[in-house]
């Protein structure tokens, strides 16, 4: 029997989630800059409300992102210093997976591209495929303008679209007669299918691996860059 904790801070919702076997102990809360503060204190109390110690877990999994670079940085410490500590492995997950996971369709052969609000007019994208139980990358998770996606969609319209970006981009993407579940999201509910995959297939790496996953060098637009944004998209609107 399996036992792995996970979270996942990437986005606006902080996550968390104990797996023992098939039964499942799950947190959610506001993530954002509040997840530094809460993000451990809030794995202590799961675990003494599941009655199991760090000793215990088998491995530690977490979104390594792309997201927000507050929340992965939180994620990424806060795994390396439990893992660190109690002796454990950890499974670095992609966040976007987790998307494509929550907005799964059965156990038949699917394929997902999961999409979450980057900021700055972009998004964090990434297509994945399901089939025999397991995913596999078909395009790794990537920052882009939604009119590229839309240029690859017009080529290979896609199957299903999940995540927060439908959203956000309302209107702006091309999504056709594709599946979609704006409400997909990183839940770490989601994140432990893929750990125990991760895990059963010798996935799991050393503490000092717990390292976030970073498709964007640059957090801050100048005002000048802000402007040229607007103006931009006020010429795709108009």
């Amino acid at each position: 029997m399996t036992t792995l904790l996970a979270f996942d801070t990437a986005t606006e919702r902080m996550s968390i989630a104990l797996g023992v076997g098939a039964t499942v102990w799950e947190h959610e809360a506001q993530g954002g800059a509040q997840a530094s503060v809460a993000l451990l204190p809030a794995i202590g109390a799961l675990l003494a409300r599941a009655g199991v110690t760090l000793a215990q877990l088998d491995a530690i999994a977490f979104g390594r992102g792309p997201g927000a670079f507050t929340g992965l940085r939180t994620a990424c410490s806060v795994a390396q210093g439990l893992a660190f500590g109690a002796g454990k492995p950890v499974l670095p997950i992609d966040t976007l997976l987790a998307i494509a996971e929550d907005a799964r369709d059965g156990e038949g052969p699917q394929q997902v591209w999961a999409l979450t609000d980057a900021r700055m007019d972009e998004i964090y994208a990434a297509h994945y495929a399901f089939a025999h139980g397991r995913w596999t990358t078909l395009v790794a998770p990537m920052l882009v303008h939604p009119e590229a996606l839309n240029e690859r969609w017009r080529v290979e319209p896609p199957q299903a679209v999940a995540g927060n970006a439908l959203q956000a981009f309302a209107g702006r993407l091309a999504t056709g007669a594709a599946r979609c579940r704006p409400d997909a999201a990183p839940h770490a509910r989601a994140l432990l299918p893929l750990a125990r995959a991760l895990h059963a297939h010798g996935g799991a790496v050393d503490a000092a691996l717990a390292l976030p996953l970073y498709v964007r060098d640059k957090v801050a637009q100048t005002t000048a860059e802000r402007e040229a944004a607007r103006t931009a998209a006020a010429r795709v609107h108009s």
